[in-house]
């Protein structure tokens, strides 16, 4: 009896075992390593388009959207250059330059479709949970400042995207919109602003975990936290084997079709685990960010906007200053920075190694060319790390006169990873903004860089299905569905009014935001005040 309960009981393990290896060894259609947005939002396509896809998604933390993503690690702007003047800079013949601005406002509007057609499914929730109306400005002081601001109002107002934006440079108007920006500031300063209300705060770790929490309740997707991918390996048959371990666990591997690299900073390692020739091309400059907090409510209800300055020279887009209204778990707080910090680390999470490991004899010389023309960068992060507590609460009172020490705290956020790329000419670029880079059969994809990012995570799945999946992308099934996800699908927002129109004001409304969200008028008049007292011509400084 006991021999034969042993016999049995050796079978069943094996029969187990053989269960599990063959559990491991079967193909996946798809693996998304990084439980962030920009994973969230390709499984969620592609759940949507093919169903009876099997997807796997790897995350080494212990929660979804705990680095990038997380709501406390990135500026929540939204951003669609509403504000942000680095998206429209100043050409040498004095001329503004709006296509960048143009095009990312298109991207964002791409994103809103794509939030929108999630409320209407259900796989969002309340729109309130994870986004909010809050104003837009510029906000600039000195005569060649106020200037600038002027050009760049009037260059915005030939685009479609733009309309319904305000310029003043009337004290007590711009003192109606922010108030704790005009008080306490020299009365013969001259300022200037912007303010368009169809702005938003967006916490993207809110739709990340929403997205993911509704494709948890799909049978073919699979959440792994916890699960740290330690190698990418090509197979004979065009496949991929992904290895990984548990919290230091014994690895285990899954084979699968394609895999997409979303792990924000750590993306950069893992491409070049894979091998692919394309990785050689990229180094990594890693970028932290610090902010100063209030949540003291007489301050936070006097504030209701987000207000950005112009950048240092040498900053990159990321170190923007603002002063901002967030809406971070369910409570409104004020946010003004960033202050830029230097780590070796490529992730909040990680390892002060994470530099050196992807240095390498490719992109080593294109790294140290970046170094060699990029003093000005250099000299401000140097700048930035040597602040003290009475430094940054300098710079707070820049934009908030009145500010007291005591109402703010530190707080570190995201660590971002700013693309190197080789080139020919120069040896080495440094790559401001977000880039895919994939095989040339497609079969792998990574997404690298920072801002605008997580905003911009829609229209930039779209761009990589249609590298990667080119063939699904033409046909008529997929291309039915993506129009019914982004009724703009195919078309330019720009130029096309009545297009314009319909689609912002729709995704206003079921995105429950408070405004309309373009003007109707063909030709919006600059709201524009000219002071009457004499102004001392102060330059911009910070």
């Amino acid at each position: 009896m006991k021999n034969r309960l042993s016999s049995a009981l050796g079978m069943g393990l094996m029969a187990l075992s053989k269960h599990a290896a063959a559990a491991e060894n079967k193909i996946v259609d798809v693996v998304l390593i990084g439980g962030g947005i920009m994973s969230a939002t390709l499984g969620t396509y592609l759940q949507e388009l093919e169903p009876d896809w099997s997807i796997n998604m790897y995350e080494r933390l212990d929660s979804v959207a705990d680095e990038s993503s997380n709501g406390w690690n990135n500026a929540g702007t939204g951003h669609s250059a509403l504000a942000e003047m680095n998206y429209t800079p100043e050409k040498a013949d004095g001329s503004v330059e709006i296509a960048k601005a143009v095009e990312i406002n298109e991207a964002f509007q791409i994103s809103r479709q794509f939030w929108s057609y999630q409320v209407e499914k259900k796989v969002l929730g309340e729109p309130r949970s994870f986004i909010t109306s809050v104003p837009h400005m510029s906000f600039v002081w000195g005569e060649k400042n106020v200037e600038f601001l002027r050009k760049r109002h009037a260059a915005l107002q030939t685009s479609t995207l733009f309309r319904g934006m305000e310029f003043s440079e009337d004290r007590a108007q711009i003192e109606k919109w922010i108030p704790l920006v005009l008080e306490g500031r020299d009365p013969k300063e001259k300022v200037a602003a912007t303010r368009i209300e169809s702005g938003t705060d967006v916490n993207f770790g809110a739709i990340t975990h929403q997205l993911v929490e509704s494709l948890r309740k799909k049978p073919n997707f699979s959440l792994n936290l916890g699960h740290e991918v330690k190698n990418i390996k090509r197979n004979a048959d065009k496949t991929w084997t992904v290895t990984f371990s548990k919290k230091g666990g014994r690895e285990h591997s899954v084979t699968t079709r394609f895999i997409f690299i979303g792990a924000g900073g750590a993306s950069l390692t893992l491409l070049q685990k894979s091998g692919i020739p394309e990785a050689s091309r990229y180094g990594g400059f890693p970028v932290g960010g610090e902010f100063l907090v209030t949540d003291n409510p007489e301050i936070v209800k006097r504030h209701q906007a987000k207000v950005y300055g112009k950048a240092s020279v040498g900053a990159p887009p990321m170190s923007v200053p603002h002063l901002d209204t967030r809406v971070l778990d369910g409570k409104k707080v004020l946010l003004f920075g960033p202050f830029a910090t230097f780590s070796s680390k490529f992730l909040k999470n990680g390892s002060l190694w994470d530099l050196f490991g992807t240095v390498n004899l490719h992109n080593i010389f294109p790294m140290v060319r970046v170094g060699l023309d990029n003093f000005d960068l250099v000299k401000y992060l140097i700048n930035q790390v040597m602040l003290t507590e009475e430094q940054r609460l300098a710079a707070l009172k820049e934009y908030f006169p009145d500010a007291k020490k005591q109402d703010w705290r530190l707080v570190v956020a995201g660590q971002r990873v700013q693309i190197i790329e080789k080139d020919g000419k120069q040896g080495g670029v440094l790559r401001l903004g977000t880039e895919v880079v994939t095989s040339q059969d497609g079969s792998i994809a990574a997404l690298l860089g920072a801002s605008p990012g997580a905003s911009t995570a829609a229209p930039i799945m779209l761009e990589l299905m249609e590298r990667v999946f080119k063939d699904k992308v033409a046909t008529s099934e997929w291309q039915s569905k993506l129009k019914e996800m982004i009724p703009s699908y195919g078309q330019k927002l720009n130029g096309n009014v009545e297009l314009a129109k319909r689609e912002m004001d729709r995704t206003s409304r079921v995105l429950q935001l408070e405004i309309e969200a373009v003007k109707p008028a063909v030709v919006v008049q600059p709201v524009v005040h000219v002071q009457e007292e004499e102004a001392e011509q102060e330059e911009f400084t910070s």
